[in-house]
């Protein structure tokens, strides 16, 4: 069974969370959180916060950051070994605001003996969400259609009008079966899909609900009439759909990716989109973002979303509150199940 995440960590988060004087420990956020978050950070530590509320770069992070005692950030601040030697002897921790953490050096963050927490299992719910909504609006043409409507010619309904894809019988391949990969499953079997998935390792039996196990992810592509990316961003995966790779995708195929931008060869996939080798795409990650390929702006057969896979307001204050029971456990002495190192 499925597990609702948000609410259980409410129920767990301590008591004493709130209850340390504000002022004693100075804290930088370096991104805006949310309304609930922020304000209980300010009850805890004495904050000073980016006013521009825009990503930094290394060097404007450190420089504001100076003297210090932890460091609150996101997946758009690099976190790199100058930000380390530039507030080595003040900074004691850094809190990042995502489940991933490729974006902070750790080997630099343990050699100056600086812990770092992220925001792990608070995700899955709101990230399932915007896969099955990718999915959908990729199938049945959402963009298209929402174009013709506003742009006011559409001459209404018509037997062959923007004909999609149907969902029950598709086979689904995931490549990253962890908790959101399996969450997206369960919603995608209530629309008859098939689940195929990759991982390093099968699931235990109990866990994969019926799912095919393929052992090369070259495998999965070849049945993945839908193909899903939910993955960790590590570099072995960099550029992972490639040319090769979607040339063993079904025909009519529709590519989804809620994990890393990099993971896709963006001139491999716009090429098989303009050729209809993929039917469509529907992507919330891009690599080099804000900055995408242009040319995904063009075609009618992509449905783009801006990273928006946790953006729940009820997932962000449970990312928020998740660090700070990473640090109350860091300032009393507990172990923290959220600390990265």
């Amino acid at each position: 069974m499925r597990i609702t995440e948000i609410p259980i960590y409410r129920e767990i988060m301590p008591p004493t969370l709130c209850e340390a004087s504000p002022g004693t420990l100075k804290a930088y956020l370096a991104r805006s959180f949310t309304t609930l978050v922020e304000a209980k950070i300010s009850e805890r530590y004495h904050v000073l916060k980016n006013p521009s509320g825009r990503a930094m770069n290394a060097e404007e992070l450190a420089s504001n950051a100076l003297n210090c005692d932890y460091l609150f950030v996101s997946a758009t601040e690099q976190v790199s070994r100058s930000v380390f030697e530039t507030l080595a002897g003040s900074l004691k921790a850094v809190a990042t605001l995502s489940a991933g953490f490729n974006h902070v050096d750790i080997d630099t963050a343990r050699a100056y003996g600086v812990a770092v927490f992220n925001a792990p299992g608070v995700l899955t719910d709101a990230c399932a969400e915007i896969a099955m909504l990718l999915i959908l609006n990729a199938a049945r043409r959402a963009h298209e259609g929402e174009a013709l409507v506003r742009s006011g010619n559409w001459p209404g309904w018509a037997p062959t009008q923007l004909l999609g894809l149907g969902l029950v019988g598709k086979r689904l391949g995931i490549l990253g079966m962890g908790r959101i990969g399996q969450a997206v499953a369960d919603r995608a079997r209530s629309f008859g899909i098939h689940v195929h998935y990759h991982n390093r390792q099968p699931l235990p039996p109990g866990s994969e609900k019926g799912a095919v196990y393929h052992g090369a992810p070259e495998s999965l592509l070849g049945v993945s009439d839908i193909f899903l990316i939910t993955a960790p961003g590590t570099p072995d995966l960099a550029g992972f759909l490639n040319r090769q790779r979607i040339e063993l995708l079904p025909p009519n195929a529709i590519v989804v990716n809620i994990a890393r931008g990099e993971m896709i060869d963006d001139d491999a996939l716009i090429e098989a989109l303009t050729t209809k080798k993929v039917f469509a795409a529907g992507l919330d990650v891009f690599d080099h973002e804000p900055d995408i390929d242009p040319r995904y702006r063009t075609l009618e057969n992509v449905f783009l979303t801006p990273h928006i896979g946790s953006a729940t307001e009820d997932t962000r204050n449970a990312m928020g509150l998740i660090l700070l029971d990473g640090l109350h456990a860091f300032e009393t002495g507990q172990v923290a199940r959220n600390r990265v190192c």
